[in-house]
């Protein structure tokens, strides 16, 4: 195979300056371009003296059982004698009533049978964190028309991991984009000051400060997917990024745009972000904590940044470019987490890179047929311009693998919107994850069935790169026919190396309303996986050891 480090293509780097938008603007002065950097369940607290017995308020029933004898004297405290029997008699998981001292949601959580849950596997099942979650977006949809002041939330019974659950689907149920904007028809919802008053549990402040670190980089992650692709391009994305770390202590930003990504050979990045108004840009957030866990090698993350995709020179139809600006989803995962750890303090090293570009139309734009040389110097025939995600991932994949000495990565997972087949496969709700190590991938896996973050794990099958093969380059870009999530995985396997790889093959979007989420759009997936994966690491004894494949 051809190894020249020289690109064959050669293109001109735009060093086009667009107008400063709206955007950039907001980067520094209107929080995460319009949505605050602050958490309300954060400011969750017990209840003292009388507080939770006076004033506006609406109360969030916890329970164990869909039997709420057990705790009647709980429940009748709030619901009169009719409203009891109307209990009894409902299944439904989630109840609301006017009751005697303000609005009443009454929630039952019931574990299912194993025999006849829905999901086949018990990896898919709902774990409670999720169980809790997922009713928030009904809670919210209840109370918040009411305008209490004060919502109390009494706990009987209910596990530690549906509380927790609970309190970050409220945080995400309570995000809307249009409030987060400056919109004139449109004021900022005041959140009603959250109060613990609880029976048999408890749910400390520090609990209700790390459900809204999570919940809130979660949003931060939606709303970066929702935000139209006239304000965040390459260059507004990049300057936003710079811009919310910029006071850190923990976290340094480096940009790489122009004659850097020329000197680094990033050649497949900029063939495909070069036809656009902003031209791309590599974005490096480099995390290391004051506690960093000694010996602990960086775990790398690589989120693909296409900021619009219109399909290049291989067109998309309308309709499958109208949610297009989602195609960046990868990339403000990665934002997501990289904020969450530095709001917990995460005692892991961690390094974040966002390949930014946009795949436009224009004088520039790379072709069919074009060979471009790879930053590892493979060389890549381009079968399809509407196969660019996996272009801006394979250089900044090697640049993270790549890393030398004390910045060696333990291990890369990359995260991108990469194939529509994965969701002709597996659905909106469920990730595609390839991986060459088994123990990486089993612990994503599990991390994401714990928190309902899901994914399931898909084969590298590698007589399939033989549909990889071009006659005039070491690979081709993509293939036609079946297999897409594959062969898509297999490319990006090339510029992995020898260390730990994970690709988790995403959606980004909900298509409509329900779970946690009260409107359709950005879902920040897989943020709530990722942050557990990190947390178990933390805590675990050994960090994170694994070995290289051979």
């Amino acid at each position: 195979m051809a190894k020249s480090s020289k690109p064959t293509t050669t293109r001109k780097s735009t060093t086009r300056k667009a107008p400063a938008s709206r955007a950039s603007a907001a980067a520094t002065a209107d929080g995460i371009m319009g949505l605050s950097p602050r958490s309300w369940i954060s400011g969750g607290r017990s209840a003292k003296g009388n507080e939770a017995r006076s004033g506006s308020r609406a109360f969030i029933l916890a329970l164990d059982s869909r039997d709420p004898k057990p705790t009647r004297a709980l429940v009748s405290a709030h619901l009169n004698k009719w409203q009891m029997e109307l209990l009894l008699k409902s299944e439904s998981e989630v109840s609301f009533f006017h009751g005697s001292q303000g609005a009443v949601v009454v929630l039952r959580f019931v574990t299912p049978d194993r025999d006849v849950d829905d999901a086949a596997d018990s990896s898919l099942a709902k774990s409670p964190y999720a169980r809790g979650r997922d009713v928030a977006a009904s809670v919210f949809g209840h109370l918040f028309p009411m305008k209490a002041d004060k919502w109390i939330l009494e706990i009987d019974g209910i596990d530690h991991e549906q509380r927790r659950g609970l309190c970050v689907g409220l945080e995400l149920a309570s995000y809307t984009y249009a409030e987060n904007r400056a919109n004139p028809r449109r004021t900022r919802k005041k959140l009603p000051t959250l109060l613990l008053r609880s029976s048999s549990a408890d749910i400390s402040s520090l609990d209700f400060k790390s459900c809204g670190q999570i919940a809130l980089c979660t949003n931060i992650a939606r709303h970066l997917v929702n935000l139209p692709a006239a304000d965040l391009n390459p260059r507004t994305y990049a300057e936003l990024v710079e811009s919310m770390f910029s006071e850190s202590s923990s976290v340094k930003v480096e940009t790489w745009s122009g004659d850097r990504l020329r000197t680094e050979r990033m050649d497949l990045l900029r063939a495909v972000g070069d036809a656009a108004e902003d031209g791309p840009r590599f974005v490096h957030i480099r995390y290391r904590p004051k506690n960093a866990r000694a010996g602990q090698q960086p775990i790398a993350f690589v989120g693909k940044g296409i900021t619009f995709d219109t399909g290049g020179l291989d067109i998309k139809p309308s309709s499958a470019m109208r949610l297009m600006k989602k195609d960046m989803g990868g990339s403000a995962a990665c934002v997501g987490i990289a904020k969450w750890a530095e709001l917990s303090q995460l005692d892991l090293p961690l390094d974040i890179y966002l390949s930014l570009a946009e795949n436009a139309i224009g004088g520039s734009a790379f072709r069919p047929g074009d060979i471009i040389t790879a930053r590892n110097g493979l060389t890549v025939e381009i079968h399809n311009t509407d196969a660019e995600g996996r272009l801006v991932l394979a250089d900044a994949l090697d640049v993270a693998v790549n890393q030398t000495g004390a910045d060696q990565p333990a291990c890369v997972i990359d995260l991108a919107t990469l194939t529509g087949a994965i969701k002709v496969g597996l659905g909106a709700d469920i990730a595609g994850l390839f991986s060459n190590h088994d123990r990486l991938a089993d612990a994503l896996l599990d991390a994401g069935a714990y928190k309902g973050d899901l994914a399931w794990r898909m084969p590298l099958y590698q007589p399939y790169k033989s549909m990889l093969r071009s006659n005039f380059a070491d690979f081709a870009n993509a293939t036609d026919g079946f297999a897409g999530a594959i062969t898509a995985a297999l490319f990006l396997q090339l510029f992995t190396g020898k260390i730990a790889w994970a690709h988790l093959d995403i959606y980004s979007w909900k298509d409509s309303s329900g779970g946690a989420y009260s409107e359709c759009g950005g879902n920040g997936q897989p943020v709530q996986m990722l942050a557990e994966f990190l947390t178990r690491i933390s805590e675990s004894a050994d960090g994170l050891a694994l070995k290289a494949r051979p």
